[in-house]
């Protein structure tokens, strides 16, 4: 009887995760250094915060009888409490502002980047973990420190080489949205739910068009793989009005399309008799002559009452960056790129464990998303990024010659590496060398000892050569690309060689 075979494990990622490669990994160090130093510029220091909070700590993430939902990865610590990694990195910053209340200055005013993480159906371009970074000033009540937010956000984009003309900073308020939600009867506590429902149908526009949104705000919604979302159940009249507000005007056919443009003193005419309306008004008009004053125009900074903002805990400004260049989607259409970060004020949620009110604004950029931007615009050369200089190994009883030249190579500051694998075949170390992009191989065999001198191979030079050279034996009398020096000169020729490479490079990159 056969004996019965272990099955082998399949090696397999969780739906909603990525690996991430070298280039990612450096192209988003760089990403986040750049805009580090414009943060930085604007006074804000760094912390950090860890990656698991009590749940409660989150906000409006609470356990049921069985386990937290509503979008977090939970668990139960050994003193029974329920844990959850961070759903975003505002809510954490609450919690540790409130932890050391006494001993912060105020206004604090830091900035952080992280990963976070979301219990939600992954699609295209929607991770269950991804990168963001935020900056936060709290302790500052006044509307300036939210205007100071957008002109941030606006140098952040151009710190990072995006152009004028490719983004642009849109700027609206809470107050006014929820003014709203008053006049079509979803004021109260009871309608907390329902309200954010509305807004996260709203936040859904860019992606699911009306006809999407309306369903969401009606009676439902079924997508492509027939998952069935249910809807808030308002009736037309309100729809319409909703929608209203984020743009499209509903024609005498019944037909919607693109509204001819809502401006602040339309808003105060359609909703006279709200407070809310008009106060959040105000602030924006505040906002308006503050980016005025400071040089931000309409093309960097826009009042646009259609910005919603999906998370319940902001109560004034909010506001998103949007890249307004084109590009093609996984169906191959052309799509305008859209919101790469947003945020917002959010007066309530240090308030939660210190009682008193906290004023708060601060926004988010969403970095993995934000880089795929980047690639496009051709923004992220990491290039710069030398692989290392490989030093072959031709006889196994000298590794201690081959490791006292690695390390040469590194004291002078070059990224380099000896050959690890099976050195018997040397052909097979060019081929790792070729892979890994290596710009030189040294090469010392038993000729090149006893004469005291090293073969160094110029591998990008050789390349190029070896496209132009047809017939070996024009390549065996060229020796192409190969010099030898003495021991004692090696150094200097890897720096010479390396800076030959890098002009060509920049030659290249000039034509």
């Amino acid at each position: 009887m056969a004996k019965n075979k272990k099955q082998k494990l399949k090696a397999r990622l969780p739906r909603g995760f990525t690996d991430r490669n070298a280039d990612d990994i450096r192209a988003t160090d760089k990403m986040i250094a750049a805009i580090g130093k414009v943060y930085e510029k604007y006074g804000f220091d760094p912390v950090e915060t860890p990656m698991f909070e009590y749940t409660d700590c989150l906000g409006k993430f609470l356990p049921d009888a069985d386990r937290p939902n509503e979008g977090v990865f939970s668990m139960v610590d050994d003193d029974e409490q329920w844990m959850s990694l961070r759903y975003d990195l505002t809510a954490p910053l609450a919690r540790h502002v409130a932890q050391n209340f006494n001993e912060i200055q105020m206004p604090h005013r830091t900035y952080r980047s992280g990963w976070v993480f979301r219990d939600e159906k992954p699609g295209p371009g929607r991770f269950r973990q991804f990168l963001q970074m935020d900056a936060d000033s709290v302790g500052a009540p006044g509307v300036q420190a939210d205007a100071e937010m957008c002109m941030m956000m606006a140098d952040t984009m151009e710190a990072l080489g995006i152009p004028r003309g490719d983004y642009v900073v849109r700027v609206n308020n809470r107050k006014v949205l929820d003014g709203v939600m008053e006049a079509i009867g979803l004021g109260g506590e009871e309608n907390v739910s329902r309200r954010l429902d509305v807004m996260r149908a709203i936040d859904k526009l860019d992606r699911l068009g009306v006809d999407g949104v309306r369903e969401l705000l009606g009676c439902g919604r079924k997508d492509e793989s027939g998952d069935y979302t249910k809807g808030v159940g308002l009736d037309e009249a309100q729809i319409v009005r909703i929608l209203n507000l984020t743009g499209w005007k509903e024609s005498g056919s019944g037909a919607l399309g693109i509204a001819g443009g809502i401006t602040i003193d339309n808003l105060r005419r359609d909703f006279h008799d709200s407070s809310l309306v008009n106060d959040g008004c105000n602030e924006l008009d505040r906002i308006w002559t503050l980016k005025e004053a400071a040089g931000y125009e309409d093309t960097r900074i826009l009042i646009d009452p259609s910005v919603v903002r999906g998370l319940e805990y902001y109560t004034g400004p909010v506001y998103e960056v949007e890249l307004t260049f084109p590009v093609t989607n996984e169906k191959g259409q052309e799509v305008v790129f859209g919101s790469v970060g947003g945020g917002g004020r959010y007066d309530g949620l240090v308030k939660r464990f210190t009682g008193q009110p906290v004023p708060a604004t601060g926004f988010s950029i969403g970095v993995s998303r934000l880089m795929t931007a980047l690639k496009n615009l051709g923004k992220l050369d990491t290039s710069d990024i030398q692989a290392p200089v490989l030093v072959t190994v031709m006889d196994g009883n000298e590794m201690e010659r081959y490791q006292m030249m690695v390390q040469e190579l590194r004291n002078a500051g070059i990224r380099a590496e000896m050959y690890q694998g099976n050195w018997k075949k040397f052909g097979n170390q060019l081929k790792y060398a070729d892979r890994r992009g290596c710009p030189l191989a040294i090469i010392q065999g038993e000729d090149e000892r006893d004469a005291g001198e090293i073969q160094i191979k110029d591998l990008i030079e050789g390349k190029r050569l070896s496209q132009e050279i047809e017939d070996n034996v024009t390549w065996r009398e060229s020796r192409p690309a190969q010099v030898s020096v003495k021991e004692g000169d090696l150094v200097e020729e890897v720096i010479k060689l390396l800076d030959q490479q890098a002009d060509d490079r920049s030659k290249e990159a000039a034509n």
